[in-house]
């Protein structure tokens, strides 16, 4: 790869990584820099970390990839959704750590307002959880009153990571996040794509002391290590971009520590029931695409005990247990904490390779579901799989085989830096995608039978 080639630098600001690569003109991935992010101390439900160690390492990472980048100076940028941090203008001195988006502190504040959560789901399209930053902030402000006079005053700031590190780079000029990013803060109203006075109000926040919502794409902010912020973009945001074309009728399956199965939306006006409605980006000319988003949460937890690596597709839809396999409760559509990993029957006599697959059938049987409730709104034509998990075998096929559209597997590797780099240099999204069409048995029947009864207990589970 030489420098003239270079279309695109792309920085992700991961949860345990940082990455950065060089986007070419064959639209490939390269010259990848990748140091782990600094370590996330966990005490009674409060994630926290350094926010300047976490500053030097990206500049750290960006540095050694601008090394290998000859002329080009275009930056995407991709970030962690809903972390954030308070920190003094002046100095730019964080007063807090940077508080990640799995901490729980904001638990309190869903409970004080779960009478207004269908209105924060009218504005937000998203649930009323302690993930985003509103709930988080809400809790701080309510024990340190003294900050909202600061904040306020412009003395003190508050933004999410991508905020604080653009504002840090261009030296305190910029005080901007983009859309896909404010949209998951529950305090962007998505139809409007504007902060909500409303929602500001029923969570204490003042309005004036947010960031200037910017365009996704187009950017054009000169940074002090000379390159130029072009686009900038929530991570998993960034993963859809590089994985499926908007318009088309397809779909991500992004299989990782939890699995999101996304699909643009025909219509921005289209009110999936109990689905996540996101707002994935907004274009430089300020239109906004939206994606439906179901969710599954912490399959890998539920994994990682279990040999699942093992696990043949001939090994599943034997017997007559089933089983959902989301230990910290059913995500997107249902949100229901009260069912989180459960087996239908006991499961002492199995062996780990038998609990393994039923694990497995759990994950390929929610994906199946929330597919057919999107074929539903509208015609599904292929299904991409992405992410870590989406290796075993076992579970590309099981996928394969309980819908009725063609199932690929993305071999292409680190789709949100991708996704950054595609957004940043203006080319067509999932361009040059590598994929490889999952194909299955035509014997394997039995599956798509015990689906059909899975959904049937899940039914009586739902309404219980």
């Amino acid at each position: 790869m030489t420098a003239s080639k270079i279309y695109a630098i792309a920085l992700d600001l991961g949860t345990t990584s940082v990455k950065a690569g060089l986007l070419d003109q064959d639209v490939a991935l390269g010259n990848v820099v990748a140091k782990s992010a600094p370590k996330i101390t966990v005490s009674d439900g409060c994630y926290e970390s350094d926010a300047l160690a976490y500053a030097a390492v990206a500049g750290q990472v960006l540095g050694e990839c601008i090394a290998q980048a000859g002329s080009c100076r275009t930056l995407g940028l991709c970030s962690q959704r809903s972390s954030f941090l308070i920190w003094e203008q002046a100095a730019g001195q964080p007063i807090i750590p940077l508080i990640s988006w799995q901490d729980n502190r904001g638990a309190a504040s869903c409970k004080a307002l779960r009478a207004h959560e269908e209105s924060i789901r009218d504005h937000t399209g998203l649930p009323l959880t302690p993930y985003y930053f509103a709930p988080k902030l809400r809790v701080l402000l309510q024990e340190h009153p003294q900050w909202r006079a600061r904040l306020e005053g412009g003395e003190l700031l508050a933004g999410t990571l991508d905020t604080f590190l653009i504002w840090r780079w261009t030296g305190g000029k910029h005080f901007v996040t983009d859309a896909s990013m404010a949209a998951r803060t529950l305090l962007m109203d998505i139809r409007q794509q504007q902060w909500s006075p409303q929602l500001c109000d029923l969570f204490g926040i003042p309005l004036s002391i947010l960031p200037e919502i910017k365009p996704s794409a187009g950017l054009n902010l000169r940074l002090s290590n000379g390159l130029i912020l072009q686009a900038s973009v929530g991570d998993q945001s960034a993963a859809l971009i590089a994985g499926v074309d908007d318009g088309s009728g397809e779909a991500l399956v992004n299989l990782g520590t939890g699995c999101f199965v996304v699909r643009y939306l025909p219509d921005k006006e289209i009110r999936p029931d109990g689905y996540l409605k996101t707002l994935v980006y907004q274009d430089s000319m300020r239109h906004a695409h939206f994606a439906i988003e179901g969710t599954l949460n912490s399959v890998a937890a539920a994994l990682a005990p279990y040999p699942v690596g093992e696990c043949r597709i001939e090994d599943l839809f034997s017997g007559d247990i089933f089983c959902l396999a989301e230990p910290s409760g059913i995500g997107a559509p249902y949100f229901r904490n009260d069912l989180g990993l459960r087996f239908s029957q006991p499961i002492e006599h199995l062996t780990p390779h038998q609990i393994a697959c039923l694990l497995l059938e759990g994950i390929i049987f929610r994906v199946a579901r929330i597919l057919e409730d999107f074929h539903r709104i509208s015609a599904i034509e292929r299904v991409y799989l992405s992410g870590g998990l989406s290796g075993l075998t076992c579970l590309q096929q099981g996928v394969a085989r309980c819908v009725p559209f063609d199932v690929y597997h993305l071999t292409q590797a680190e789709s949100s830096l991708r996704g950054a780099a595609l957004l940043a240099a203006g080319m067509a999204h999932a361009s040059h995608r590598k994929a490889r069409r999952i194909s299955t048995a035509h014997d394997l029947h039995a599956l798509s039978e015990k689906y059909r009864r899975w959904k049937g207990w899940l039914n009586l589970l739902l309404d219980s």
